[in-house]
């Protein structure tokens, strides 16, 4: 399988927000070989604060690299494209905000400057991965042939904003926190920000049946501090609220030519689609997510059977979800191209 990682540079990218990133750069790697009809590209964007090592376990389990060339691209703000922490963005208390029509807008940029690819075969995305790909889909119908969205929304819900708004809050309620930034590492912020991320994106049930305890006995205290707050303590502060502010945002309908009709713009999407709903998910429920999908020309809807809660859509370490992810997604391949 061939494997490759790059940059690619943006030049001066204006954002919906009216600022601009100076010599932007988008970060990616890619898996498989690309047919010389540019007809077997999958683009899979990133989740909120994943870098591709984090999300590249799909390729072989779910996505196949021998038939197609798997395209891992990193948001905006997520540390390794442009982020905050480069110096070269602020955040919303300045005016910046970066939306998923600007991650898309960069992401064609790249597949059809760097790879020549004018036609996804797939967007795969999970959580703000499918929120970028219910995006691609309303702003160009005519370049996704087929859409797979994990556990993700096409507009953020209002109680989902308030999960987001409490976890913003405990990074900027850290003593370190300047009103434009941070003048040290905003621990007692993490810490916080961690056990609210802990209670969210696993279920009830996963906790109520004890999964938390299967690599031994362990306090729900230590459990957070040694299984939640080193993955976002590895990350600029900076970076997180950025993109938790994409995630506040997102709307697909936003703005021209829908102006915030939500049915009009789902229903323009051309992709076959797939919709993949968690069980236990408590920030995209099965309501919202069946809601959405019935808005869809001819989507497939379906529920992972899973007490992993919103994870289910990305389920590393676990084979049965992984099953469960690997039908959808040939159940969507089996179906002829609509474009």
């Amino acid at each position: 399988m061939s494997v490759s990682s790059g940059s690619f540079a943006l030049g001066d990218v204006e954002l919906q927000c009216g600022r601009t990133i100076p010599q932007a750069q988008l970060s990616y790697c890619s898996f498989g070989t690309l047919n010389g009809e540019r007809s077997n590209a999958v683009l899979y964007p990133t989740s909120y604060g994943a870098h591709p090592g984090d999300i590249d376990w799909v390729v072989g389990p779910v996505l196949n690299p021998d038939r197609h060339f798997i395209v891992i691209v990193n948001m905006l703000g997520n540390g390794l494209s442009s982020s905050p922490s480069d110096g070269v963005m602020g955040l919303a208390e300045t005016g910046w905000v970066v939306s998923h029509r600007d991650n898309v807008s960069a992401q064609r940029r790249l597949l059809r400057e760097q790879f020549g690819i004018e036609r996804l075969a797939m967007i795969y995305g999970w959580s703000m991965g499918a929120q970028q790909g219910y995006q691609w889909a309303v702003d160009h119908p005519e370049a996704v042939e087929r859409l797979c969205c994990l556990c993700g929304t096409a507009r953020t819900s209002p109680h989902n904003q308030l999960f987001l708004l409490s976890l913003r809050q405990a990074l900027t309620a850290d003593p370190h926190w300047t009103g434009e930034g941070f003048d040290g590492e905003p621990l007692q912020g993490l810490c916080t920000f961690a056990l609210i991320y802990a209670s969210w994106a696993a279920s009830q049930r996963f906790y109520g049946e004890g999964h938390h305890l299967a690599e031994g006995p362990i306090s729900l205290g230590d459990y957070v501090e040694t299984r939640w707050l080193p993955a976002y303590r590895r990350h600029d502060p900076r970076n997180l609220i950025a993109m938790l502010d994409t995630w506040l945002a997102h709307d697909v309908a936003a703005g021209a030519p829908h102006q915030g009709d939500l049915a009009a713009a789902l229903g323009s999407i051309r992709a076959r689609t797939a919709v993949v709903a968690g069980r236990h998910d408590l920030y995209f429920t099965v309501d919202d997510m069946a809601t959405e999908a019935a808005l869809i020309p001819g989507a497939q809807f379906e529920v992972i059977e899973s007490v992993l809660g919103h994870r289910a859509g990305n389920p590393r370490d676990s084979p049965p979800e992984q099953a469960q992810l690997r039908a959808a997604v040939e159940r969507l391949w089996a179906l002829p191209s609509p474009l």
